[in-house]
């Protein structure tokens, strides 16, 4: 988990040394780029669970731009360090996007699946009760993450309100739709992506209709983003859960296979009932493919891999699945990395959209919630891809300009610096 941290620190240094020319005042540059590695604020405490204790955190970025934002995680393998580095990054894409809020990331060391559903519940209220004095819909606004749904949102959204006296939705987003949730947050993620998808196609003459896409990962930003690239016209050739990958060269019934794995349990077993070619993670991350999509796990693409990739284009959809090292080697050859930040950034935008709509007390339809998707997130391409061109630099350096250069002149507004 410390190669995330290092890895995000390190792309800060490097993209800040490109934006310093901006700056004539370097020195109070310099101070806002040392502050933004530093989270200002780290809340710790252990959880007691019957005879169990967990340790648990909360890391409030940069408020710069606004109110920390940023998921609750549960799960075994988590890390103080990995909290600082997914909400640094959580700032970073915030920015990006061009929405008012500053990163932050919570998480309790726990295996959920271990815990029983009241125990779950009671872990849920406690962790509330730990983060209560730091939250709040002007502060720091949570949501689900990694093992963590909109019943913990609920559950958490309970004990906050009855702390503080009152009630206040817009504290969690990613919430039930009867809590005060937003329609078409679900999918927001993965449709996000397909309209970054569309604009990067736009602005380098990709049809569609003449490209492969082959996606790791089946979860819901797997799923959602190749069920929506194929009604925009792009042919999903292979696409993996943790089991392996199906191919087909011919295209995929996204539909048909969710359904499929419902019913079979995994990718393996529908390979084999509905007759499909069945290869590895590995060897479809080596497909020949217009556009590679890693949708599932950190670091997918590395030292061991990165001479094999033969796509055209890398589309960040998971978390950092691309090591540095690695992304340094596909820009050499000439292979565009669109990154996480960008990517995947449509899920906490339309975070934002619940937020705005608790904050008003009136709710969209999931019609609107699209359009303003696609709006922010086509804006967001565009400002990068400026970026990308002015500077002559890599679209992944391009994001991190942009949104250094945001948090970096918010700071000095403020007077921070």
């Amino acid at each position: 988990m410390e190669a995330i941290l290092t890895a995000t620190l390190t792309q800060i240094e490097e993209s800040s040394k490109v934006l310093e020319t901006d700056y004539p005042d370097k020195k109070s540059f310099r101070k806002a780029i040392e502050l933004i590695k530093i989270p200002q604020r780290v809340i710790k405490g252990k959880i007691k669970v019957g005879p169990k204790t967990f340790s648990a955190f909360r890391i409030e970025h940069n408020d710069a731009r606004g109110p920390f934002k940023g998921g609750i995680r549960f799960h075994p393998d988590s890390s103080l360090d990995e909290a600082q580095a997914l909400a640094t990054l959580m700032s970073l894409k915030c920015a990006v996007a061009g929405i008012p809020y500053g990163g932050g990331k919570g998480i309790v060391i726990v295996d959920p699946s271990k815990l029983t559903t009241s125990e779950l519940k009671t872990l849920s209220q406690e962790y509330a009760k730990l983060i209560t004095p730091y939250i709040g819909p002007w502060k720091d606004v949570p949501a689900p993450d990694v093992n963590t749904n909109g019943q913990i949102m609920a559950w958490m959204l309970e004990v906050y309100e009855a702390k503080v006296g009152y009630l206040a939705p817009g504290t969690f987003t990613g919430k039930p739709l009867e809590l005060g949730g937003s329609q078409g947050r679900t999918e927001a993620t993965g449709q996000g992506g397909a309209y970054v998808l569309s604009a990067y196609c736009k602005e380098n003459g990709v049809s569609p209709k003449n490209s492969t896409i082959a996606v790791q990962g089946f979860g819901n930003v797997g799923f959602w983003f190749a069920k929506i690239a194929k009604k925009l016209g792009f042919k999903i050739v292979a696409i993996s859960d943790s089991t392996g990958a199906i191919y087909d060269k011919q295209g995929l019934d996204i539909d048909n296979l969710a359904v499929l794995k419902e019913k079979l349990g995994n990718f393996k077993e529908v390979a084999k009932k509905d007759k499909k070619q069945f290869i590895t993670n590995e060897e479809l991350l080596e497909l020949p493919v217009t556009i590679l999509v890693p949708a599932a796990l950190e670091n997918s693409i590395n030292k061991d891999n990165m001479e094999k990739i033969s796509a055209q284009v890398v589309f960040e959809m998971a978390n950092g699945p691309t090591t540095a090292e690695a992304d340094h080697y596909l820009n050499e050859r000439g292979i565009d990395v669109i990154p996480d930040i960008l990517c995947n950034s449509g899920g906490v935008t339309v975070s934002y959209f619940e937020w705005v709509q608790n904050l008003n007390g009136y709710y969209w339809t999931k019609e609107r919630v699209n359009e303003e998707l696609k709006k922010t997130i086509t804006k967001a391409f565009a400002d990068i891809d400026k970026i990308k061109k002015e500077k002559r630099v890599s679209y992944r350096r391009a994001a991190n300009c942009l949104a250094l250069k945001r948090i970096v002149d918010a700071m000095m507004l403020r007077g921070r610096v």
